[in-house]
């Protein structure tokens, strides 16, 4: 017997609804779990004053530097190579065997796992080129961590970009560096920046990797050679080895916000992006 349209439609119209609502259940209640248990350890002291006995008591402002100096660096040096490789991929080269070793090289670089990253970074960053545990072995290797999520993100969002726009202001007399430069990347940057924002994320949350590079010193980095640890590392080290989960939790709570800033942070920009070349 033949299912009419209609009912198909409704039945797959529900499914969707339900698995939306399931995925965003999920982080309802994450969130929820981790405000419960951290909300009630957070106050301003914790926030401003550095972690004291081995994180037991004191605050994580020394953890929130750290990871905020990690992310900006790392992403100061990814997003300029993404989007560059990303431009050359699809503006300068055809498609040929070289491009193809290329998106092979990004995407086996895009599942290798963190910890992976962060074999390669002890190996080569601290202790090849003798930079110890610093925070610039950790930039480096967040750095190589991230790159492959920014490439193919842009690469995508520079594809969508219609051909026509691109005729049209060769048409005019522009350049091939002017015309993606000037047509091409403002059509394209809400993809990139939602490429540049799941980096974020990824650095922001990343443990094993910083902490076989950066270290997990509660000190706070003060120059780039110097060892540090972030909240994700903290919330690792005091969950692990059970110092003290009331801290834990504040901490995670902390860090749950503000990757929720970041986000909402980014769609507003790209909103405001749209907006401007619609």
């Amino acid at each position: 017997m033949r299912i009419k349209p209609r009912i198909v439609d409704v039945f797959v119209r529900i499914s969707l609804n339900l698995q939306a609502f399931f995925t965003v259940g999920i982080l309802a209640v994450i969130v929820a779990i981790i405000f419960i248990k951290g909300s009630p350890y957070i106050n301003l002291e914790f926030i401003i004053s550095s972690p004291q006995d081995m994180g037991r008591h004191g605050g994580i402002f020394s953890t929130i530097v750290g990871t905020i100096l990690l992310v900006l660096l790392s992403i100061f040096l990814a997003t300029p190579l993404g989007v560059g490789t990303a431009i050359f991929l699809t503006e300068y080269t055809k498609e040929s065997v070289f491009t193809k070793v290329i998106r092979f090289g990004v995407e086996s670089l895009a599942g290798i796992p963190s910890i992976l990253f962060g074999l390669f970074g002890f190996i080569f960053f601290v202790t090849k080129l003798k930079m110890g545990w610093s925070l610039l072995a950790g930039v480096l290797t967040t750095t190589i961590m991230i790159l492959p999520t920014i490439i193919r993100t842009s690469e995508e969002a520079i594809k969508a970009v219609p051909r026509s726009l691109r005729i049209v202001s060769y048409s005019l007399s522009a350049t091939k560096w002017e015309t993606v430069k000037k047509v091409v990347l403002p059509s394209a940057a809400p993809g990139i920046l939602t490429g540049v924002m799941l980096s974020v994320g990824r650095a922001v949350g990343e443990t094993a990797a910083i902490i076989f590079t950066m270290g997990s010193s509660l000190r706070m980095p003060l120059s780039l050679m110097d060892s540090g640890r972030t909240m994700a590392v903290h919330f690792y080290i005091l969950a692990r080895e059970g110092i003290s989960m009331e801290n834990a939790y504040a901490t995670a709570l902390i860090l749950v916000l503000s990757i929720l800033s970041i986000n909402i942070l980014a769609y507003y920009i790209m909103n405001r992006v749209i907006s401007k070349f619609s």
